[in-house]
């Protein structure tokens, strides 16, 4: 009688053992075995770190095994198992390897694969098992999910426009420019109109790519030139909590230029911050592999600033810190409580869970990304010495980097909404500060108001950031100021950095979340092979690619900008601003959807319809 030999192997981490039962079924070319339990008498299977070896009696020969079905069913209540690999040894003493790497944590079966066949053998043994009975109900069945995961891949490509897009574009230096202005991170980009002596990028460099026959001087001078420069990353630890995979992070410098369509391209790069023989210029004229690979660099550390400083520390912590003032400062009658209150729902607690799975030691964060193992947390503190107030005011964040110009960028979407929806809350709630505040005298005796700002100043900010963030209100102008920046900074602009990650970051190449080898330091070595080796690995990109799925879904309970289903008011003059409200942003909605019309690349993320009441997510 044939017998299959078959390898378990538990992880090691505390809880990765179970006391479940396990069943298993192996699936050959020809037909299935029965499923059959794994048990060894008076041993304890599937402890933590163990390896487990089970003969399998089979009367039939099962062909070429090409999959195995596992089954966890619960002895006294479920208990999750972790199973890193499963390997069967054939009675010919062929052995196939079907790694796991997942939690199995309820009774469903889970099927697990050896290595993806090309389509040439996958045809050879789908025919060979349409051979034997048993084994053409397999195939059918086989070719029946096979069209079924076609089907659904396709609806996911023509759904996932702007992924498809990104996939069969990234390469490009339009697209690559494109994304600085409506890219998950549209904040890093700004005018330059002098050279940092860091960057010696001569006319001669780049005058191939200057488009108006004036150099690169006279081009500063114009304004047709900008800058991303990724300063902040200097001295930043790279991520070391994988002794087998070392990872590496750049500081670079990307100098664009807005060319004759008024679109961004990039003309240079360094990609690091003190200029030398080891750290050369990159520039659109070398060898093809050597700029895609300085692009990729400079997209792989986008994405480290967005995710930590653009997104989690200015829009998931700051939401927080203002929702622990309103809680600790202002009373549930106070009407700025009643204002503010759908803007906070949900954020504490979803905060309390990047901290306990994304931000926390062996947390995604360090599974997945080159800032992982502190560098993200040392990236948060130096980030706070310089955070402003002035900052988190959308036009005056926009004037400072000298992109407010709507001639000079006519595609800046996230400019242009953004200044949309800020003005339409804005006037919203300069209404409502006008019904309750009469003057400017009653904003400075209002106790609990002002408790609220010193609240966030003394105990959110505290001393590490520079003194601009107030410590009182004085004028109506100012309150309403203020409270648009608590509402956008929890609604709009966590929208538009959070909920396009899918879109951007989902093809690994155009946004690497980690870096495998360093930086080149020199041109000419770039090829095929180290771009592959320098890319994330399977496992990095996997759990990259699921967190990115999950943080662009909406709740399926989601509020949006505009909708108040709890009656904190009942004053009418308020509902009449709150209609007012909803009547402007079904207005923004409706011009961006316009805009958007045959568009290969739609900008959706601040279109009220999709913006959040708050960072729920």
């Amino acid at each position: 009688m044939p017998s299959y030999t078959v390898t378990t192997a538990t992880g090691s981490n505390t809880f990765d053992g179970t006391d479940n039962s396990v069943y298993i079924t192996l699936v050959g070319t020809l037909q299935c075995s029965r499923r059959t339990l794994l048990d060894k008498p008076l041993h304890n299977d599937f402890a933590r770190m163990s390896v487990d070896t089970y003969v399998i009696d089979i009367k039939e020969d099962l062909g070429e095994i090409i999959m195995v079905k596992l089954q966890k069913k619960k002895f006294l209540v479920f208990d999750d198992w972790y199973c890193r690999s499963i390997t069967v040894k054939t009675p010919s003493g062929q052995s196939v390897e079907f790694p796991c790497f997942r939690w199995l944590v309820d009774d469903k079966e889970n099927m697990f694969q050896s290595r993806w066949e090309d389509f040439a053998d996958f045809e050879r043994i789908l025919q060979k098992m349409k051979s034997t009975v048993s084994g053409q109900l397999l195939y059918y069945i086989i070719l029946y999910y096979i069209i079924l995961y076609y089907i659904i891949l396709y609806y996911i490509i023509l759904y996932y426009i702007i992924p498809e897009y990104v996939r069969k574009h990234w390469k490009e230096d339009l697209m690559f420019g494109y994304q600085f202005l409506n890219g998950c991170n549209p904040v890093v980009i700004e005018k330059c109109t002098k050279l940092p002596d860091k960057l010696p990028v001569t006319n001669e460099m780049v005058s191939v790519c200057l488009e108006r026959g004036l150099t690169l001087e006279e081009e500063l001078q114009a304004g047709n030139i900008y800058i991303a420069d990724y300063e902040f990353m200097d001295g930043i630890k790279p991520n070391d909590t994988d002794p087998l995979t070392q990872q590496y992070l750049a500081a670079p410098i990307c100098l664009l230029y807005r060319d004759l369509q008024k679109e961004i391209i990039p003309i240079a790069i360094q990609l690091n911050q003190i200029p030398g023989e080891d750290n050369p210029i990159f520039l659109p004229t070398d060898a093809e592999y050597d700029w895609l690979l300085a692009k990729m660099w400079v997209r792989s550390t986008d994405f480290q600033h967005h995710q930590t400083v653009t997104h989690l520390l200015k829009t998931h912590l700051i939401s927080e810190m203002f929702a622990i003032a309103l809680f600790r400062q202002l009373p549930a009658v106070h009407p700025m409580y009643k204002l503010l209150i759908p803007h906070i729902r949900f954020t504490i607690g979803i905060n309390t869970k990047a901290r306990e799975k994304l931000i926390c030691k062996g947390g995604l964060f360090d599974k997945a990304n080159s800032t992982g193992g502190g560098g993200h947390v040392q990236l948060v503190q130096k980030a706070m010495k310089t955070l402003t107030f002035g900052s988190l005011c959308f036009p005056d964040s926009i004037k400072a980097r000298g992109m407010d110009s709507k001639e000079e960028l006519p595609a800046y979407f996230y400019r242009d909404d953004g200044l949309k929806v800020w003005e339409a809350i804005k006037s919203y709630i300069c209404e409502v500060v006008c019904i309750y505040y009469k003057d400017d005298e009653a904003v400075q005796h209002d106790k609990e108001i002002q408790a609220f700002v010193q609240d966030v100043r003394d105990f959110g900010i505290l001393s590490s950031c520079p003194t601009e963030f107030p410590r009182c209100l004085k004028t109506r102008e100012e309150l309403t100021t203020y409270l648009t920046v608590v509402i956008f900074t929890a609604s709009a602009q966590h929208a538009a950095v959070n909920f396009g990650q899918f879109d951007w970051y989902s093809w690994v190449p155009n946004t690497p979340s980690t870096m495998r080898r360093p930086p080149p330091k020199q041109k000419g070595l770039a090829d095929m092979t180290l771009i592959m080796e320098t890319l994330p690995d399977c496992g990095r990109s996997a759990w990259h690619l699921g967190a990115v799925w999950s943080l662009s879904q909406y709740q399926e309970n989601e509020l949006y900008l505009g909708t108040f289903p709890d009656d904190h008011f009942t004053e009418q003059p308020v509902k009449a601003a709150m209609d007012k409200f909803r009547k402007q942003l079904a207005d923004i909605t409706f011009s961006i959807k316009k805009r958007n019309e045959g568009k290969d690349l739609p900008y959706y993320y601040m279109s009220p319809d999709k913006i959040p009441n708050s960072v729920a997510i």
